[in-house]
């Protein structure tokens, strides 16, 4: 009798705890802008050490934000001399001057989120290159989600790269 009370009492337990079903969904979007310079060297400044453009970031002031441009490379933050820091992606492809591709949630780290971002650098004619930044996402999406990752999309290549390349690769303020 014993064994079937606390049965019973597990059994209610177990039935009032529900586990929770996150709003799902999917989203894409496209950023796009023109630089002085080759494909290369556009490619270049979107890899290796970013912190020169890059202003969002999980920690103050990292040590190191970069992103590795290699397959099997990262882009980490690493917050301080002991090593601790983040991996906000991992790098799937890189061609310099063609294409760089990186899989992980960025900002969104700690969601169910697979968000793939992918950087294309095609010659514009003149001195130039055509910096398009693919976003394509899929999981785990809240309400207005995609309206803030495509404006902080605009805001790193727009507001952020375009300054960066265009000023001679000279950290911006």
């Amino acid at each position: 009798m014993r064994a079937f009370l606390i049965l019973i009492g597990c059994l209610a337990f177990a039935t009032t705890s529900r586990a929770e079903t996150p709003p799902t969904g999917a989203f894409s979007f496209a950023v796009e802008a023109t630089v002085t310079g080759t494909q290369a060297a556009a490619f270049d400044a979107a890899t290796g050490d970013i912190s020169g453009w890059w202003d969002h970031t999980m920690s103050d002031r990292p040590v190191r934000l970069v992103v590795e441009p290699k397959p099997g490379g990262a882009f980490l933050e690493v917050f301080d001399e002991s090593g601790d820091g983040v991996r906000h992606a991992a790098v799937t492809y890189a061609r310099r001057g063609e294409m760089l591709r990186y899989e992980g949630p960025l900002g969104l780290a700690g969601h169910a989120i697979h968000m793939v971002t992918t950087w294309t650098f095609a010659d514009a004619g003149e001195g130039r290159t055509l910096v398009r930044v693919e976003v394509h996402a899929v999981g785990e999406i809240l309400a207005g989600w995609p309206a803030v990752v495509e404006q902080t999309w605009q805001h790193f290549l727009l507001k952020r790269y375009v300054p960066y390349v265009e000023g001679g690769c000279r950290p911006l303020k």
